[in-house]
């Protein structure tokens, strides 16, 4: 009711404001707890889709994500909805959270953590990614020798596996 009576521009402003307070607290909760919340929300088990996203510059794609409650800097991705292949939940994911389109999609692992499962992919795209979600707090394109430094271990690890190949296999 009130955000009839207010202006576009007061309203965006108190939204913005919202949001950072609510980034606020939920940064302040312990990862174990982050973790537990979204995890019970979930019935029986969780199931996502992620990419490491490459451009013709051999960067990957990493976003900042206010939900992610251990390291926040991240590969793109998401949930995957009751009834969607992981492919369509993986382009969707991105499309919606920094506006880009994903092509030469491949397989790349299958992961699994406890009640979650983690279906990882390769991907390409050469589009700035713009900050479409509500989740994401900064997004960019980083070589594998400048990844910010709020990026899990296994994640780095992957990212040098498709980056630098020869690097990992001793070669």
């Amino acid at each position: 009711m009130i955000w009839k009576i207010v202006s576009p521009s007061t309203r965006l402003y108190f939204e913005k404001m919202i949001k950072k307070a609510i980034r606020a607290v939920w940064r302040t909760l312990p990862p174990q707890t982050r973790l537990k919340i979204v995890r019970t929300t979930q019935r029986k088990f969780t199931a996502s889709a992620a990419a490491i996203v490459i451009n013709d510059r051999n960067e990957v794609l990493l976003l900042d994500h206010v939900l992610r409650p251990f390291a926040t800097w991240g590969l793109p991705g998401g949930f995957i909805a009751r009834g969607e292949q992981p492919e369509v939940a993986l382009k969707r994911e991105i499309r919606e959270e920094v506006g880009i389109e994903v092509t030469d999609i491949s397989l790349y692992r299958v992961r699994n953590h406890d009640r979650h499962i983690e279906i990882l992919f390769t991907a390409r795209s050469n589009e700035t990614p713009q900050i479409k979600s509500r989740e994401i707090i900064n997004a960019g394109w980083f070589s594998a020798d400048n990844l910010p430094e709020r990026v899990s271990p296994g994640q780095k690890h992957m990212i040098g596996e498709i980056l630098t190949p020869n690097l990992i296999k001793g070669v």
